[in-house]
């Protein structure tokens, strides 16, 4: 267990939001095994540890409804395929979840009965109360939002104390540490430097929802094991957004 004897989280209840990429590896489309096993590990553990975990997955290892209509696709139509490729996702997370003997429930903001129950934020913290992973896939259930702003949304219904955006880099850059081996990584932002710099943490309605209810955002990367633990025992490990 990274939580040592004694210690105690920071936060209480979080918000993970992951891309659909987390799933694919270096691979960039589908679900790598090895990929979902290391995540839900990481889940887990905080979970076991005592933290209500409600987790919000894009989908765009599947299909990216925005860059589908930009190609001609209708825009409703390609996001409501993004949707679907959400609870694909959200289920390969539930499967190995409970795999880990977690207790797991999938909720939806698309109405799709046989697969997730219906997303009532009610019933989302009674779920979280009860010690329950809760995935909340679809979305806003709503086109033309993004998966950030669903994370952001459901903080703010939920409750949640802290956002964490989990990425393949460290933290927030100065510039693309992939193709500028100089890019500083920035420790603290404000929320009004993200929005004016539009600095790619989160979509701009995303990061305005977190400012309006004072809800920090962490970025992290979530790739290397322990990263989780670290970021709710309060630990100074990638950017953190706030007021």
């Amino acid at each position: 267990m990274i939580m040592a004897s004694g210690s105690q989280p920071r936060y209480h209840r979080i918000v993970l939001k992951l891309s659909g990429e987390a799933l694919a590896g270096s691979n960039g489309f589908g679900i790598i095994p090895e990929q979902v096993d290391s995540i839900c590990r990481q889940i887990a553990e905080v979970q076991e540890a005592g933290l209500q975990v409600a987790l919000i997955i894009g989908g765009g290892n599947i299909f990216r409804g925005l860059g589908a209509s930009r190609a001609g696709m209708d825009r409703n139509t390609a996001d409501a395929m993004g949707m679907l490729a959400t609870l694909i996702n959200s289920l390969a997370i539930r499967d190995r979840l409970e795999v880990l003997g977690r207790p797991v429930r999938v909720m939806s903001a698309v109405r799709i009965d046989s697969f997730a129950e219906a997303f009532v934020p009610r019933r989302a913290v009674h779920h979280l109360e009860k010690g329950r992973v809760v995935i909340i896939a679809g979305g806003t259930g709503h086109p033309f939002f993004s998966t950030d702003t669903a994370a952001a949304l459901y903080a703010c219904e939920l409750k949640a104390e802290v956002i964490l955006k989990a990425t393949k880099v460290d933290g927030v850059y100065t510039d693309d540490p992939e193709k500028n081996d100089g890019a500083e990584m920035l420790r603290e932002l404000s929320y009004d430097e993200v929005i004016r710099g539009r600095l790619g943490v989160m979509d701009l309605t995303a990061v305005t929802l977190a400012c309006e209810n004072d809800i920090p955002i962490i970025v992290f990367n979530m790739r290397t094991a322990g990263n989780l633990g670290k970021a709710v025992m309060g630990e100074m490990i990638g950017t953190i957004v706030s007021g």
